[in-house]
């Protein structure tokens, strides 16, 4: 009699969390089987059989859909062939990262897409750069460590980060993502996450509600969702493609994706609010150009610095020209007094 109240009491805690939202407003969660990739993966790939496609070195077994094998230079897509055009949506997947390196000796990450664009190959984990709309990514490799060596330890971190490392970024199809320090000057928010070689099922849940965006992680194997970012003011628009990607380089692991489940979200809004609301047309977050000022000015340090240099010795010149014009016309004028 205990057991069945305390499976009562979950199935409760899990009915009140599928009927309100963070912000009291009442919901409902619905999956979206054309938006959903799981086992087993019957006919993926597959041309018009299938609602997922792959690309590049991506390969399917009956356990997971693997990325990338835990080989050098390799890199693989998963994406959905339907465009998204719901309103809020909630996206859990289920991954694994797992390889023989130790340590740092591994990478390069996974990352979870909602773009504009799919099936394009690139450097952003697997995808494109400059891309349109949202990337979660996992990063297993600090690169920014091996930046600022190269640079003498020119540039300092903000922050000390450990690796892994999940973040999110919103691009509009004019900012890059910048790999050498691991994506810090268009990071919206992150966690650490210490996600490899791990026996126990590893999970990011993605959530857009309301115009915000939270990002969670299930790691520890105690099925506890634990909080990574919560930014407002997200605003991405409709029709765009869900995917998965995965890239290595010189080193490498093995980059599975066990499932993509996507949850519509139905949120009760007033008549007020539904008119309110306009209609997104590119992906933009309340500080964007703030975000790309930062990395426009990291980007341009290097001439930025040459610039200032140049100037403040044209400066300096100048001032001595100056100072050299000024006590010639006293001298003159104090060698005029006495004769």
């Amino acid at each position: 009699m205990a057991q069945i109240t305390a499976v009562n009491y979950l199935l409760l805690i899990l009915c009140l969390r599928c009927c309100f939202s963070d912000d009291g407003h009442e919901m409902e969660e619905f999956l979206k089987r054309e938006h959903s990739l799981s086992k087993p993966y019957q006919g993926i790939g597959a041309s018009g059989s299938s609602h997922w496609e792959l690309m590049g070195d991506t390969m399917v077994s009956t356990d997971q859909v693997r990325l990338t094998p835990d080989m050098q230079s390799k890199q693989g897509a998963v994406w959905s062939r339907i465009p998204c055009n719901l309103k809020d949506w909630e996206l859990q997947v289920h991954f694994k990262i797992h390889g023989q390196g130790k340590k740092n000796l591994n990478g390069d990450g996974l990352a979870v897409w909602y773009t504009k664009e799919r099936m394009q190959k690139g450097p952003v984990f697997g995808n494109k750069d400059f891309f349109t709309g949202l990337g979660v990514f996992v990063d297993t490799y600090p690169n920014e460590e091996k930046h600022i060596e190269a640079q003498k330890k020119r540039y300092t971190p903000r922050t000390q980060r450990i690796f892994p490392y999940v973040l999110a970024m919103v691009g509009n199809g004019t900012i890059s993502y910048d790999h050498e320090r691991d994506g810090r000057p268009t990071e919206l928010g992150g966690c650490n996450a210490m996600i490899r070689n791990l026996k126990h099922d590893t999970f990011l849940f993605v959530r857009y509600v309301r115009r915000r965006l939270t990002v969670m992680i299930d790691i520890d194997g105690q099925h506890e969702w634990r909080d990574c970012l919560d930014i407002p003011g997200v605003r991405l628009p409709l029709g765009y493609y869900f995917g998965a990607s995965a890239i290595t380089g010189d080193l490498s692991d093995n980059h599975d994706i066990i499932s993509m489940k996507l949850y519509q979200i139905t949120v009760l809004r007033s008549k007020q609010e539904e008119d309110d609301e306009e209609e997104v047309t590119v992906p933009s977050v309340e500080n964007i150009e703030l975000l790309r000022t930062y990395y426009e000015s990291e980007g341009m340090s290097g001439i930025a610095i040459f610039f200032t240099v140049l100037f403040s010795m044209l400066g300096l010149f100048l001032l001595i020209v100056v100072g050299i014009v000024v006590y010639s016309h006293w001298s003159e004028n104090r060698r005029k007094r006495f004769y």
